[in-house]
């Protein structure tokens, strides 16, 4: 079954694959950016099939009537919350910035009001983030749902805000449900992001070393391609008022990474560290979306390196953070 899905934030990193996927399955697509603009590396696809109008969450004044008419006009059934201030550097060491919770918190306020204000109020979709579980030992990482939440930095603490938010919204009658996205990448994500990062040093050439901040950290990290899957069978299969999480569901070194990163660029580049040392995140228990979905990973990590690499190898970096999604 095809559905009409609006998608706040579609001219981010993970917007664009989000779209082309909807737009795969038949579905009708209309994206929103705080200036109603489309960032240089979105594809001609997409720019050429969805409708992108103007949306500023971070403003009590954001939606343009123009842009409220679209909405109405469309009639979304399904919105997918992507917007928000995404890099954790940005948020807040400690405490959020005003900038990220007037996005991050504000903004999903305002998605939830306009969303309550629809005729036929669609379900609404939260994409989270995995910031904000509790720390985890190195020797049991594997985090489920019901994992405890204790975000110790400001991107966490927005998007935990952001959570109780909507759960607020659903106990009021609302359709939703809220997804914890683990790390993900893929070809034209920008830095400060791990693998963006790491590729776009690959790609520029010369006899510097490669910077990276640590070879051990332990992550779970997704192909970008495979998250927008299982959002779009979240949205349509998922529990309303359930919280999944959507990761590889398997940890990963970064200097593992990094090893598959040289082999693919053939280049023998000397490695600096700048914070050695092991850092441990979560890995995913994704017991719970299989069950509901059936939902597998089907990008090898070697394809996402390489996928990244190309990209950056073909493109100039592109300013990042044009658009908060």
């Amino acid at each position: 079954m095809a559905y009409r899905a609006l998608i706040t934030g579609v001219s981010g990193f993970v917007g664009p694959f989000l779209a082309e996927h909807l737009l795969d399955c038949g579905d009708a697509v209309l994206g929103t950016s705080p200036d109603g603009a489309w960032a240089d590396r979105t594809p001609e696809t997409v720019r050429a099939k969805v409708e992108l109008i103007a949306w500023d969450l971070s403003r009590p004044d954001g939606l343009l009537e123009a842009s409220r008419r679209a909405i109405q006009r469309f009639r979304p059934q399904v919105v997918y919350h992507l917007a928000a201030m995404s890099i954790p550097a940005q948020c807040g060491e400690d405490q959020p910035t005003p900038q990220a919770v007037a996005v991050n918190v504000d903004g999903t306020r305002r998605v939830l009001e306009a969303a309550g204000a629809m005729a036929g109020p669609p379900r609404l979709l939260l994409v989270s983030t995995s910031h904000v579980y509790a720390t985890v030992g190195e020797s049991s990482p594997l985090v489920d749902e019901n994992w405890p939440l204790a975000p110790r930095q400001g991107y966490g603490r927005t998007k935990l805000a952001a959570e109780e938010a909507v759960r607020r919204a659903i106990d009021a009658g609302l359709d939703g449900l809220i997804v914890r996205a683990f790390q993900h990448t893929g070809p034209g994500q920008q830095p400060p992001m791990m693998l963006p990062e790491w590729a776009g040093q690959f790609a520029r050439g010369g006899p510097e070393p490669v910077q990276v901040q640590t070879l051990d950290a332990w992550i779970d990290l997704s192909d970008v391609r495979d998250v927008v899957r299982a959002y779009r069978l979240l949205a349509v299969e998922g529990q309303r008022g359930a919280t999944y999480n959507v990761g590889s569901g398997q940890p990963r070194r970064s200097g593992d990474i990094l090893e598959i990163l040289r082999r693919t660029a053939r280049v023998d580049r000397a490695v600096v560290e700048l914070r050695p040392g092991r850092k441990q995140d979560p890995i995913a228990d994704i017991t719970r979306l299989v069950r509901r979905t059936g939902w597998q990973p089907r990008v090898p990590l070697e394809q996402t390196v390489a996928d990244t690499l190309a990209w950056w190898q073909g493109s100039s970096p592109s300013p990042s953070g044009r658009g908060l999604g």
